[in-house]
């Protein structure tokens, strides 16, 4: 595996990642599609990849008052116990059809993105 393109990849899914905008697609979609890490390991490396970036960006956020701690807490603690349910039927789905399933998350989710006003208060 190249270091250099690795590095890059990293590099652009951190930057992503801490701005909150999902640098997790890049790293999962350059170990599926460039590397032959199996989509499962792919998208297990990715949630490693991001323990200190999260916590990096939790503390610096906090610091400058960004984060809703109850809402945030609410919405960690029910993400926490459906990625637990994620990860089982991950396991459950044979690789191909879990690559299927990102591809069309990934297509909705540029898609809506796309198609959104781009007059919005949101950016």
């Amino acid at each position: 595996m190249n270091w250099i393109v690795c590095s890059l990849v990293g590099l652009g899914s951190g930057l992503l990642a801490s701005m909150g905008l999902g640098g997790g697609f890049i790293m999962v979609l350059y170990l599926a599609i460039f590397t032959d890490i199996a989509q499962q390991n792919a998208q297990g490396i990715n949630l490693l990849f991001f323990i200190p970036i999260i916590v990096l960006s939790v503390i610096l956020h906090l610091k400058n008052k960004l984060i809703d701690v109850p809402t945030a807490l609410r919405c960690g603690l029910t993400g926490a116990l459906f990625a637990v349910g994620g990860y089982y039927i991950a396991q459950a789905v044979e690789g191909e059809w879990l690559r299927r399933g990102f591809a069309v998350f990934v297509i909705l989710a540029g898609l809506k993105d796309l198609l959104s006003r781009s007059g919005s208060k949101d950016g």
